[in-house]
């Protein structure tokens, strides 16, 4: 019998053991001490790349051991760390140490979560973990979905599938040039740039984006959003879809939805939520009048790897119908020997989204589901609203500071000390 080759990345299993032990044991001992690490080294990039050594790619390869303590060095001691307790900046949670194992396993295992048939189990994790997803913001049953890469793709893939919906296929048929009428987006001036650069990528331009104006609460003034829809319809446009925000990026802000909904039925429009960030606080009890009519989008947008702790990277498309994700990226080659996907015995997600080949991204989330329950992430999110309300009272008191507003996790306060008159020096000019 012929022997297996060997390669040269081969790993035998008892080197395996002792590197990945000594690794774990550096990681352990980082979560043990972050608490007293700074959040940032604060180094500029010419001393991270005279660390790293102006130097060609090795011609020969090194010894394992030698690379991962090397690797390991570098990235605990010269990361910013954005688990630490005192990192408030954006809104990237710490990641949950089950997920950091998560990702081992899977890279190790590495099945390609394309088809049913490369990754059995893994496919079904994802359905569950998407199953889970949705039960935990409060949908009712039947949504589906894909795990992504994070927000941006999460809202491209609502973008296309609302496009191929609206245009009952054409436009992926035709293009762009053949649809019945210039497509139009509807959003508020406080969404996301993921809009803009979809409709650059998509072929719409820019100019295909109607800016809603927002109310006092950065909220989408949605009597706006009517006037401008109906004006564009008797202009001969053709809307396709609205877009809402749960919790935008600078306030926390989230639109009324059940208003939006109403309008997006009325008009025959895809209405599809951004909850990138925000949405999950839709599991608190005390919050199921602000996020009213949720269960009216036709796709959600959500990132696990922001508030709900898990490992970068992972995004979520939430889609009432799953099947308006199939028709819109499914495609069957003669080189691909794969049964039509579904909800039902066999799903290949190849069909639900942009990539083929993909990562097991959804074992991450699935264990850290597991391992905090929903009465953990209940009382996480309760807690980081409790927070960011603290901080928001404090500079309301401080005389230096003028606290402005507050929204979910997110407060926002300025400087404004006795006496300053620079900014309005500005401001006249």
């Amino acid at each position: 019998m012929e022997q297996l080759r060997e390669t040269p990345i081969e790993i035998g299993g008892r080197e395996f053991r002792e590197i990945g032990y000594q690794l774990v044991d550096s990681i352990a001992g980082f979560l043990d001490s972050i608490r007293e690490r700074a959040v940032t080294p604060a180094e500029r990039p010419e001393v991270l790349q005279d660390i790293l050594g102006d130097r060609p790619m090795p011609e020969k390869g090194s010894p394992a051991h030698d690379l991962v303590t090397r690797a390991a060095d570098l990235v605990i001691n010269h990361s910013l760390l954005n688990g630490h307790p005192k990192f408030m900046g954006y809104v990237t949670s710490s990641a949950s140490p089950i997920g950091a194992l998560a990702d081992l396993l899977a890279s190790s295992v590495n099945p390609n979560v394309g088809a049913n048939k490369l990754s059995p189990i893994a496919t079904e994790i994802e359905k569950q973990t998407i199953r889970w997803l949705s039960e935990l913001i409060g949908l009712p049953a039947g949504y589906g979905g894909i795990l992504v890469s994070g927000g941006n793709m999460a809202n491209f893939t609502g973008f296309l599938a609302a496009r191929n919906f609206k245009t009952e296929g054409s436009v992926k048929k035709d293009g762009l040039n053949k649809s019945p009428g210039e497509l139009l987006i509807y959003c508020s001036t406080a969404t996301h740039t993921w809009i803009e650069k979809a409709a650059t990528l998509f072929g719409h331009g820019t100019g295909s984006i109607r800016w809603i104006p927002t109310l006092d609460g950065n909220t989408m003034d949605n009597k706006a959003l009517k006037h401008a829809i109906e004006d564009d319809l008797g202009q001969g446009y053709m809307p396709f879809l609205v877009v809402g925000t749960a919790g935008d990026v600078s306030t926390g802000a989230v639109d009324k939805f059940d208003q939006i909904g109403a309008i997006c039925k009325y008009y025959g429009l895809w209405f599809h939520i951004d909850g990138a960030y925000g949405i999950p606080a839709a599991i608190l009890p005390e919050f199921k009048a602000l996020f009213a009519g949720i269960e009216m989008a036709d796709s959600i947008a959500l990132d696990p790897h922001k508030w709900l702790y898990s490992p970068l990277e992972v995004g979520c498309t939430l889609v009432k119908d799953p099947k308006h994700l199939v028709d819109t990226y499914s495609s069957h080659p003669v080189y691909y020997n794969f049964s039509s996907g579904g909800e039902g015995q066999e799903l290949n997600y190849y069909e639900y989204g942009l990539q083929n080949s993909r990562g097991f991204r959804a074992l991450k989330v699935w264990l850290t589901l597991q391992h905090a329950g929903k009465t953990g992430f209940t009382t996480m999110i309760a807690e980081d609203i409790r927070l960011s309300r603290l901080l928001f009272d404090l500079a309301d008191k401080h005389p230096d500071l003028e606290a402005v507003t507050h929204s979910l996790s997110i407060a926002t306060f300025r400087f404004v000390p006795p006496g300053y008159t620079l900014n309005t020096e500005f401001l006249n000019e």
